[in-house]
């Protein structure tokens, strides 16, 4: 495709581990720069390369967790408290378009990798820093559950009256790259027009922050503070719902619509629905939403998850099941997306791309 060499002849120099600094390295591989990644030699590397699951090869360099987010780039374990290999480093950093880290304020500062040294010599360069909090000179550690909980995205996820629940993807650490990325190539158009780089700070708690989206406004505009509900929508009914088929598989409903709602009763043959006033709107249907769903499992209930998922494909009314991971990779757009690439070892490793759009000149 055209876009795996939009960015053909593009220096990026990655100083950077974990998941967010290395998803944007991976985006500009995935769109043909250069990308070279330079690691931490007296750590054995991104502190990634560990994190195996039990049935992982122990004797790997490289766990499945630090693939996600680290195909196409040149590795270099370097010790950046020895002279020799701080000049390579900085080498690389002179010569780069783009500057990824996440490198401590003052650790980066002592080595001169710090963003205000490396543009006082290089204007045109764009330097990427990530945090995690606000405060840019603020080095306190944290790790993406931190600030799951930190911008309120704990406290709502998971079922009523149980405990608080993570995100099973580190989402804040993805949700600060995206906000990366975007910088980034704001500032490549920049560059483009005024031939100047610039610096780019990025909080992992502001990315959060910016994501609440309808649960913060729900606060700020009407006072609710929003609670855990499992699956289900604070503002619309049925949404996030799911019921049982008559072969013990689940079916979620995301009905947002009042035509939705129609084409739903349509295709269940349950019109009387529409007449009910404690169903005719979303508003009611939220205060009456125990009530409803006791309705419509008991429809649910008589056929199996694949003539259902079908019925309601005809009548245009959003619905899936809930896949596992196998089920996942049974999508033919999972496996479209599949990238992999061989080690120096010749282990064969295996991602999805994150680059999830297609571009035609």
């Amino acid at each position: 495709m055209i876009q795996d060499s939009l960015f053909k002849g593009l220096k990026v120099v990655e100083f950077a581990s974990v998941l967010a600094g290395p998803a944007v390295g991976m985006f500009f591989a995935e769109l043909g720069a250069e990308v070279i990644k330079i690691e931490n030699k007296t750590t054995g590397g991104d502190m990634t390369r560990g994190w195996k699951l039990p049935t992982e090869n122990p004797d790997s360099p490289v766990s499945a967790y630090f693939c996600s987010v680290n195909w196409g780039k040149t590795h270099l374990l370097l010790d950046l408290g020895e002279p020799d290999d701080l000049q390579e480093a900085l080498k690389f950093a002179g010569e780069a378009d783009i500057v990824i880290s996440n490198f401590r304020p003052s650790s980066a500062r002592r080595l001169g990798l710090d963003a205000e040294t490396l543009r006082r010599e290089h204007p045109r360069l764009i330097y990427a820093q990530l945090n995690a909090f606000a405060d840019p000179e603020d080095e306190t550690p944290a790790f993406d559950v931190v600030l799951q909980a930190e911008a309120g995205f704990l406290y709502m996820t998971g079922e009523a009256g149980c405990p608080p629940v993570k995100m099973p993807v580190a989402l804040i650490d993805l949700l600060a790259a995206h906000q990366m990325k975007e910088a980034i190539l704001i500032a490549l158009l920049q560059r483009e027009r005024e031939g100047k780089g610039a610096s780019i700070n990025v909080s992992l708690l502001e990315s959060a922050l910016a994501s609440l989206a309808n649960q913060a406004t729900n606060w700020l505009m009407a006072g609710h503070v929003p609670q855990r509900m499992g699956l289900q929508h604070p503002n619309i009914a049925p949404y996030g719902d799911s019921y049982g088929c008559a072969d013990g598989k689940q079916i979620l409903l995301a009905v947002g619509t009042e035509r939705q709602f129609r084409q739903l009763c349509t295709c269940l043959n349950r019109n009387d629905l529409l007449e009910n006033p404690d169903f005719q709107t979303n508003q009611a249907r939220l205060l009456n939403r125990a009530k409803l769903n006791s309705a419509l499992q008991a429809v649910f209930s008589k056929k199996d998850l694949n003539t259902w998922l079908h019925l309601l494909k005809t009548h245009q009314v959003p619905a899936a099941q809930i896949r596992d991971m196998p089920a996942v990779f049974e999508l033919p757009a999972a496996q479209n997306m599949i990238l992999e690439e061989l080690l120096p070892d010749g282990s064969q490793t295996k991602r999805l791309r994150t680059v999830a759009f297609a571009m035609q000149h």
